[in-house]
């Protein structure tokens, strides 16, 4: 196109059904993946009869909306799909039957294997902005893989749409690098955020639980990361390196949560490959110089995003087993799967501080259970049960980084649907998964308090991250344990404790919340899973009062967390509508007898048989 005249470049487009005319039987076409669909000229290609419009493979990174109208044309001799991702719109039925091919490739790979040759590019269909004064256009909204295709391609066209926004990057080419151009008379396929319910809403509360200030994440599609925003708001420093924009990610930048202040490549800047969604973002990107378009080479190269200090990789996922596997959507416009995860998720754990997260429903919409014993036979797996650092349900969150099988999977069970626990305990049981005795309370599935939830500061700067207790923290609490001395130990159970074995703790960790309540502290970093503290209380067979108990490491002691624990386990009695609470206290345990003294509430002290019997009034 060297002779043509760039201020008049609409004179040189031509109709589409001429650009057939360039096309013959057993050609590869590449299409636009996504927003980058040009989508006048592949519905002139899907419409057309013509002798020259044989046997022609398409190629396509993924397939969103009207690229392949219908599956059906892909019975038909004229067409054969090329893509890169199962789910969304070619299901895998279509690829496991035959009608489409799938190249199983890692996502930062695709553009690799297209410079290498070995997949055959013919005709690139590439939709574009109109040129600016310079003669240069914008891909857009999606850099994908445009021009690894335009490289290897005879025949370039390019289709022209005014309604595509101007982004930067390494988006700017050249209108002299067409061979052809053909005006777009459709706006471009616009992605709408799928509905958020409630049970999504408090998955999303406890993925967010996990971010910490200045993380860079990957903020990807599906209704997990449209709950995501109302909870992250609040963060500060914020990056995002992802595949995919969206309107959730461009209303989480708006929050001010997004600065990419502390990212290492591309400070400043939120990185990605596609935008996905709806008008109004594709306006709010239109020359916005706060997103940066690359190809999915850099996006989804896992040493470029490893750079990253603090990167999360953050997923939805569809089922989960209790060995940490688990399985993508197989449904929605465009899939996040195996081949995009690993990429990101190997990138995470090279990262300093780097996390891993999937967040998912216990149980999906037919009311059967996402997490099951094994998901061996599921298609779209992530196989590397390794690399999930956390699973989210709206019941919790499990801490899977370096733990070994059994308590993975105790972990696993206790955030997974209260209704299905008890079968996957069972199964876990005969498989030798978990101990052969490992117990169940049934009654206390639908009481844990996960209210208690929440993280405090004290004295010295030492930081506490509260739960109820769980089963899953087992191995925790017997760490602690024998890590506090033989006084501490005898300050609490009044007697010397030299073992405390599976069938002790087991029984400890177990609560029956239904008459019991425990509160544990969690110090150091997140995921350590370092139980610092443990306060509990036991009602009476009446339910008038309850005896308490406090263990609290000594490290932690002097810094204020027995007087803290105490206020908890108050706060407890009065929503149980108990009356008093009370302990069996030593005389020489002088701090636990001046945690009582602080309480403010109405105090009585009775020494009785060399113990102090302390009680506390919750009355008025």
């Amino acid at each position: 196109m060297s002779e043509k005249n760039l201020s008049n470049w609409e004179r040189s487009l031509v109709p589409p059904d001429k650009v057939l005319n360039h096309i013959r039987p057993g050609m590869t076409v590449f299409i636009g993946t996504g927003p980058a669909t040009p989508r006048r000229l592949i519905r002139t290609l899907l419409d057309v009869d013509k002798h020259n419009i044989r046997d022609l493979e398409l190629m396509q990174l993924a397939v969103l909306g009207e690229t392949i109208l219908s599956i059906d044309r892909l019975h038909a001799p004229n067409y054969r799909l090329k893509t890169f991702f199962s789910g969304g719109y070619v299901a895998w039925d279509t690829i496991s039957s035959g009608q489409v091919d799938l190249i199983p490739a890692y996502t930062s790979e695709i553009p690799k294997i297209i410079r290498s040759g070995r997949i055959n590019v013919d005709v690139a269909f590439i939709q574009i902005t109109p040129p600016n004064d310079a003669g240069y256009c914008s891909l857009g909204l999606a850099v994908d893989v445009a021009r690894e295709a335009m490289s290897k391609a005879s025949l370039v066209v390019g289709e022209v749409n005014e309604a595509m926004p101007f982004t930067y990057g390494d988006t700017f080419v050249s209108i002299e690098e067409f061979d052809l151009l053909v005006r777009s008379d459709r706006e471009p396929l616009t992605y709408t955020p799928e509905p958020v319910n409630d049970v999504m809403k408090k998955v999303a509360a406890n993925v967010a639980n996990e971010i910490r200030d200045g993380d860079c994440i990957n903020y990807s599609l599906g209704p997990l990361f449209e709950a995501l925003v109302p909870f992250l708001s609040d963060k500060k420093d914020l990056g995002i390196h992802s595949l995919y924009f969206t309107d959730a990610a461009a209303e989480l930048v708006n929050s001010g949560a997004v600065t990419n202040s502390r990212k290492s490549p591309f400070r400043g800047k939120s990185l990605a490959s596609y935008a996905l969604g709806t008008k109004k973002l594709m306006t709010w990107l239109h020359k916005n110089p706060l997103v940066e378009f690359q190809g999915i080479d850099w996006v989804c190269n896992p040493q470029l995003i490893a750079s990253n200090p603090q990167f999360v990789a953050i997923y939805e996922g569809r089922k989960a087993d209790l060995q940490g596997r688990v399985s993508f959507p197989l449904t929605g416009a465009v899939i996040s799967g195996p081949g995009e995860g690993i990429d990101f998720y190997k990138a995470a754990e090279a990262s300093k501080d780097g996390n891993t997260i999937i967040g998912m429903p216990s149980r999906n919409e037919k009311g059967e259970s996402n997490i099951l014993f094994s998901i061996e036979k599921h298609v779209n797996q992530l196989r590397l049960r390794e690399s999930i650092h956390v699973l989210a349900t709206e019941y919790g969150v499990a801490l899977l980084k370096w733990r070994p099988l059994r308590e993975r999977a105790q972990a696993i069970i206790d955030v997974a649907h209260p209704d299905d626990r008890e079968d996957l305990i069972k199964m876990a049981r005969e498989k030798k998964i978990l101990y052969s005795n490992q117990i169940f309370v049934s009654r206390s599935a639908h009481l844990y308090p996960a209210y208690v939830a929440h993280t405090k500061t004290f004295k010295g700067d030492k930081t506490m991250r509260f739960r109820a207790m769980k089963p899953s923290y087992e191995e925790s609490m017997r760490r602690f344990f024998y890590r506090c001395s033989t006084e501490t130990v005898f300050y609490r159970f009044f007697y010397s404790v030299k073992t405390m074995g599976h069938d002790k703790m087991q029984a400890y960790v177990n609560v029956d919340y239904t008459k019991e309540f425990s509160v544990v502290g969690f110090g150091g970093k997140k995921g350590d899973n370092r139980i610092v503290a443990e306060a509990r209380l036991v009602e009476n067979d009446d339910g008038k009062a309850a005896e308490v108990a406090f263990l609290v490491d000594e490290n932690y002691q002097g810094s204020g967390v027995g007087s803290y624990l105490m206020s908890l386990l108050v706060e407890e009695g009065k929503k149980r509508m108990l009356e008093e609470l009370y302990a069996e206290v030593l005389p020489e345990n002088q701090p636990m007898i001046k945690v009582f003294e602080k309480s403010g509430l109405p105090l009585k002290s009775k020494l009785d048989g060399g113990v102090y019997h302390v009680t506390l009034s919750l009355k008025g």
